[in-house]
């Protein structure tokens, strides 16, 4: 089935960031990589406004030509913007390990250097490329102990695994992917390969909810800031990831306002730490005040003991508590504040 330009183009413009125009072109490791890190953290997706033709030539070569090229090739050509997509791709799947998984037994032994592996591995099969698992993985797992309980170990991990999938890469045979017939099962496995990716982070979402929720608003607050020089761009990001949101506000019938967000996130971040609980003391107000009602009941204490203005000898003492208890408060609110 020869594939076209301009549908290609189509896909890649409304559902590029999901790796769609991949799943037309039948490059399904490409399109789960999409997907699993939002078009390459939105770089790679603008790099293929130039890249979409050659896509759609490796797509519609003659599959006869590839049959009859030689048995003894020599390997790909060392492309330093997939050894740096091993790297960041790598590190990234480390990552999302370490804050869903890192309670597990032997974590850092074979939890660890298996994601990391396995997503050097995704990239180097990008294409009309790929490697060795085997020893891609073995070097991910030898790497691993080395940097045993550092939290800085998915970046020599990767790297070690990088090293290896270069040096093992080599061209794909010829498959058949672009029959509708295929489509069904090739989603499967992509589906099957997106659960297994997001499973770690959804482990951490029900055993840790405040915590998960503070780093993904760190994240999606990051990933909104690099492409302050692209608005549009940024506005597009900010409303997929709402998304969830948006919709869950349609369901209960509040509408697409940032007042609905702020609700729905109130709810799950309503609980309290021991720590946070003891500064609501320290302010003498209750589980219930507001961000106002505590920056309010902070400035009235602080101006009481403010050691300039409070000859007692415990003023000082007082008044640094008072400070870090709002600190505390301060950072249990911000995410809600949408900063």
């Amino acid at each position: 089935m020869v594939k076209s330009v301009m549908v290609a183009y189509a896909l890649w413009a409304v559902g590029g960031l999901f790796g769609v125009h991949h799943l037309y072109l039948g490059r399904d490791s490409h399109a789960l990589l999409w997907m699993l890190t939002l078009g390459g953290f939105g770089i790679g997706w603008i790099r293929e406004l130039i890249r979409i033709p050659t896509y759609v030539g490796e797509a519609n070569q003659d599959a006869e030509k590839e049959r009859r090229r030689p048995s003894t090739i020599p390997p790909p050509p060392v492309n330093p913007v997939r050894f740096a997509g091993q790297m960041c791709v790598g590190i990234y799947f480390g990552t999302v390990a370490l804050i869903g998984l890192s309670s597990l037994s032997f974590f850092y032994l074979l939890v660890l250097p298996l994601c990391v592996g396995a997503g050097v591995h995704l990239v180097s099969t990008v294409g009309q490329q790929t490697s060795d698992l085997q020893k891609t993985l073995t070097a991910s797992l030898i790497t691993s102990p080395i940097f045993y309980g550092s939290t800085l170990s998915p970046l020599p991990i990767s790297l070690a695994a990088s090293v290896t999938a270069t040096q093992h890469r080599k061209y794909k045979k010829p498959q058949a992917t672009g029959s509708p017939q295929e489509l069904g099962p090739r989603l499967f496995r992509l589906s099957l390969a997106w659960l297994a990716f997001s499973a770690p982070l959804a482990y951490c979402v029900f055993h840790n909810t405040t915590t998960t929720m503070y780093y993904l608003s760190d994240c999606v607050t990051a990933l909104l800031d690099f492409f302050w020089f692209l608005p549009w761009l940024r506005s597009a990001l900010e409303y997929i990831l709402l998304m969830p949101y948006r919709f869950l506000c349609a369901l209960t019938g509040e509408g697409y306002y940032e007042e609905a967000w702020k609700k729905m996130l109130e709810i799950l971040l309503k609980d309290y730490t021991e720590q946070e609980k003891e500064a609501l003391k320290v302010l003498s107000l209750g589980a219930e005040a507001s961000f106002e009602e505590i920056t309010r009941g902070y400035r009235e204490l602080a101006k009481t003991w403010h050691p300039d203005h409070n000859p007692s000898k415990n003023a000082e003492a007082t008044f640094v508590k008072i400070h870090e208890a709002y600190d505390v408060l301060l950072r249990w609110h911000r995410p809600r504040r949408f900063r």
